[in-house]
């Protein structure tokens, strides 16, 4: 007997390269389009588990016979979230926010097996920013890593020079955490 496909409904290209970090490859890629918008009052922790199981459920009702793995990452200074810059004026107001002070990266993952069983699991890494000049923030926009970036800014960037603090998991900031996952493959079942 066969095992049921892996579904990753992301088409981030970080998170197939950090999922074969530790060996795991996708039967399939499939992104989900979801409404991203936080509901009122809506904590940054529950918005990215939130979306993370919006993304894997949109999937799996297509695909019930198969594993699906939805995730979502996003940056919060306090309780301010950072999603995805618009523009260029968008990620210069976030950097400007960030600079000199700490924040939080969250990633939400959800798996859902075949036959509906679901779990999920929240990474948060905390990450502190040097101050950073006019300098500093005009190179991050000329560079464009804040393009489709939370928080205006890819720690495996140019970014990484900015960091003068970082506590949990850079791999969840990368947009996976990679311990998380691998328990809730193991967890549901999912056998490579």
């Amino acid at each position: 007997m066969s095992r049921p496909d892996l579904i990753l409904a992301s088409a981030s290209p970080r998170r197939l390269e950090l999922l074969a970090q530790i060996g795991v490859t996708p039967d399939a890629v499939v992104a989900a389009d979801v409404d991203e918008t936080p509901l009122k009052d809506e904590t940054p922790r529950r918005l990215v588990l939130r979306l993370a199981g919006l993304k894997a459920a949109a999937i799996a009702r297509a695909r019930p016979d198969t594993f699906v793995l939805g995730a979502d990452t996003i940056v919060a200074v306090g309780n301010r979230i950072l999603g995805k810059p618009t523009d260029a004026a968008d990620a210069e107001r976030m950097l400007r926010l960030m600079s000199g002070r700490a924040h939080r990266v969250l990633t939400g993952v959800t798996l859902i097996a075949p036959g509906g069983r679901t779990a999920s699991r929240l990474s948060e890494t905390r990450i502190k920013f040097r101050r950073l000049s006019e300098a500093d923030v005009r190179r991050h926009l000329d560079a464009g890593e804040w393009k489709d970036a939370a928080g205006a800014y890819k720690i495996q960037g140019q970014a990484a020079a900015d960091i003068a603090h970082l506590s949990g998991s850079h791999a969840s900031v990368v947009g996976l955490p990679l311990y998380e996952t691998r328990n809730l493959l193991d967890g549901l079942g999912w056998r490579p």
